[in-house]
């Protein structure tokens, strides 16, 4: 036999009614689905949230990003840095594509990027190279100078 709850707040739900949201940033660009929602367990708030963006291409994302949830969407206040987006000079010319993502183990913060630009060729850049994140990640170098970089 099931009872009513009661008293509980309008600004109150359950975690799985965010699983399977879509999540876009303020510029509209769609990043994947929720796929999991991520208690702190000591504070019992929210510290993140898993997206799922196709075959095996699941990523964490902090509450720093989050900016709030609607009724169908999770808006992101902040375009996340995802393997395989496209990296371009500050003039906009390719240069290549994040291989992989470093992140500080105790925080999740950033520290740096792995830009492959071929099959056997890759650099780290750290993060105060980047200069802006959206549907690329623009670094604040000429792609000649990123040629120079060890």
């Amino acid at each position: 036999m099931s009872t009513k709850l009661d008293d509980i707040p309008e600004n109150i739900t359950t975690a799985d009614k965010f699983t399977g949201k879509k999540v876009v940033d303020r510029e509209g660009i769609s990043y994947g689905t929720v796929k999991h929602i991520h208690i702190n367990t000591d504070t019992l708030t929210v510290s993140g949230v898993t997206i799922h963006e196709g075959f095996r291409k699941d990523y964490y994302l902090s509450n720093d990003y989050i900016d709030k949830f609607t009724q169908e969407t999770l808006l992101l206040n902040i375009p996340p840095i995802r393997t395989d987006s496209p990296v371009v000079d500050i003039d906009g010319h390719k240069i290549g594509k994040i291989k992989r993502i470093h992140r500080n183990p105790d925080t999740q913060e950033l520290e740096s990027i792995e830009v492959s630009d071929g099959l056997l060729h890759s650099k780290i850049l750290s993060k105060s190279e980047i200069w802006g994140i959206g549907e690329k990640i623009i670094l604040k170098i000429t792609k000649d100078q990123y040629k120079q970089l060890e």
